[in-house]
């Protein structure tokens, strides 16, 4: 019989102190979180317990966690794996995504610090760099920081909370990896489009400005393919089981 061969998540968990059960689901949910593992990668508990030093317990306590945030399926006799969604959910978390984050800009346009704008523009100026390079993860990670620095200054954070679990939601996709250069390229210039608005004040323009851009989402995200893997058959999923 052929070994068994190992999980990719598992060779990205990083354990610094074996034996501290706190640290399973920070450590699992960073994994998820940074694309490295594909949507269906296998999370294997006893083999993870093993790599903590820990007991099943806490590893099972932290995969339920991760099932309720949408970021963990279960299957009963198939085990746990990275969720994947389908087309018609990824659709609907960007819904969610823009309709929170368009409750928050005005305030953010009024509360945003000198060090707020700063930061956006250095965001910014590391997704131009993300084009040139045409390093599609660059940007796609840069895209996320800058829609969390776009929203942060609003300080509503309950609204911000639940803006960063429909994010967390869609990361397994890593959708901004999939599509093509050319649709990056428009995309970013919404981005500079919405920093200027923002930098000026502009509640009304920078809104009409993310209205679009999220259109413009919509229509790019519909192009993601179906039949690799990244998402699901629409009958076959729940998010959170």
């Amino acid at each position: 019989m052929p070994p068994r061969r190992r999980s990719a998540l598992l060779a990205r968990l990083v354990v610094d102190e074996p034996g501290r059960p706190q640290i399973i689901l920070g450590e699992l949910r960073r994994v998820i979180l940074d694309g490295a593992v594909p949507p269906c990668t296998a999370i294997p508990l006893r083999e993870v317990a093993e790599l903590f030093g820990v007991s099943h317990i806490p590893v099972r306590e932290a995969l339920k966690t991760l099932m309720g945030e949408g970021l963990v399926t279960h299957e009963p006799h198939g085990g746990y794996t990275v969720a994947q969604l389908t087309a018609a959910e990824l659709r609907e978390m960007y819904i969610v995504r823009e309709t929170l984050e368009n409750a928050s800009l005005a305030a953010a346009v009024a509360n945003a610090s000198d060090a707020d704008r700063e930061e956006l523009r250095e965001i910014n100026a590391l997704l131009e760099q993300a084009i040139r390079d045409d390093d599609p993860a660059a940007y796609h990670r840069q895209s996320r920081h800058f829609h969390v620095a776009l929203t942060r200054p609003s300080r509503m954070f309950r609204l911000l909370h639940m803006l960063e679990s429909a994010w967390n939601v869609t990361e397994p996709v890593q959708s901004m990896v999939h599509i093509g250069r050319a649709d990056r390229v428009r995309l970013h210039t919404d981005h500079a489009l919405m920093l200027d608005a923002f930098l000026a004040r502009d509640i009304d323009r920078l809104l009409l400005i993310a209205e679009g851009h999220h259109r413009r989402l919509e229509k790019v995200i519909a192009t993601l393919p179906t039949d690799t893997g990244l998402l699901a058959p629409a009958q076959d999923i729940s998010v959170v089981q």
